[in-house]
């Protein structure tokens, strides 16, 4: 490995490296960087304890002896290992806050990060919103963000694995949310009972089985549990949208990601007029539905 870097001496030189590293070795990107270029950044910067906004004038810095041994041994092994950069670097970052992150946990990566920061408008009144619920929390990212971003909420962060409910409550800790943020163990809504919300938010296992199995090795390294939404990756989509109007206030919102199972969605239930949002940043498949909707196609998802 020494060997292999050698002649390397500043920042830049090792991202240039460990870029060309992932190239050569076909690594893959997705969770949280799209390119070779960013990932080798990200753990550069974090292999020496530095931030991702490190002014372009630090970058031609010189790294000690030890340092560069570090940096080298984690760019390789995120080509051995496949271990996504996050898991690596024990965090990640989700609507511009940073989350302490393993592998007991989803690399936090969805869109609706972009809806958390605009309070969840122009969908629903943001003033208005007075409970949230984050349904299969993992990280807690998604709940923890909507508590930084709407301080007057109250937030109830849910899931079903207790060893990622181990890591949400670190993050809830990091986040200093404690008092207005709850995390509670539950089979989606089953350990509920009679709570409602202005806002619920989930980003569910929705990966059906043949896709999951095909998913890149960085894929493979993440809780299947947080993954696998059956044969056709509906099981959990369709649980959601028959018990969620239980559990919204008349005015509430469902924040549903469905991802690769939209379709699929679709075609099970083609009457119900979704409504999928458009990001500014990218991603898609996440539906929104008021809790009038929900109950006016009630039976069609009882159905499904």
């Amino acid at each position: 490995m020494a060997e292999q870097a050698d002649g390397l001496m500043t920042i830049q030189d090792y991202v240039r490296w460990g870029a060309s590293r992932f190239n050569s070795a076909g690594v893959f990107f997705g969770h949280g960087t799209d390119n070779a270029l960013d990932e080798a950044a990200q753990l550069v910067l974090a292999a020496l304890s530095l931030q991702p906004d490190l002014p372009a004038s630090f970058r031609d810095c010189r790294l000690t002896s030890a340092e560069r041994t570090v940096v080298a041994d984690l760019i390789e092994r995120r080509v051995s290992e496949r271990l996504p950069a996050a898991y690596l670097i024990g965090r990640a970052w989700f609507a511009g806050l940073e989350f302490d992150i393993d592998e007991r946990v989803l690399v936090p990566r969805s869109p609706i990060a972009e809806l958390i920061e605009a309070g969840f408008e122009p969908w629903i009144d943001a003033e208005r919103v007075d409970r949230i619920l984050d349904l299969c929390t993992g990280s807690g990212c998604i709940g923890i963000a909507a508590a930084v971003y709407l301080p007057h909420a109250d937030v109830d962060l849910a899931d079903i694995s207790q060893a990622a409910l181990a890591v949400t409550r670190c993050n809830v800790e990091k986040h200093q949310v404690a008092d207005r943020v709850r995390v509670l163990e539950s089979d989606l809504f089953n350990g509920l009972a009679e709570e409602r919300y202005d806002v619920i938010c989930c980003n569910p296992p929705y990966v059906p089985r043949a896709e999951l199995d095909g998913l890149p090795p960085e894929y493979q390294r993440e809780p299947r549990l947080a993954l696998l939404g059956g044969e056709d990756g509906l099981d959990l989509l369709l649980r959601i949208l028959r018990e969620a109007g239980q559990h919204l206030t008349d005015e509430g919102i469902l924040v549903l990601e469905a991802g690769s199972a939209a379709p699929g969605l679709e075609q099970r239930l083609p009457r119900v007029p979704w409504t999928w949002i458009e990001f500014e940043r990218g991603g898609e498949g996440v539906l929104l539905l008021s809790r009038a909707q929900i109950k006016q196609y009630q039976r069609e998802f009882e159905e499904a």
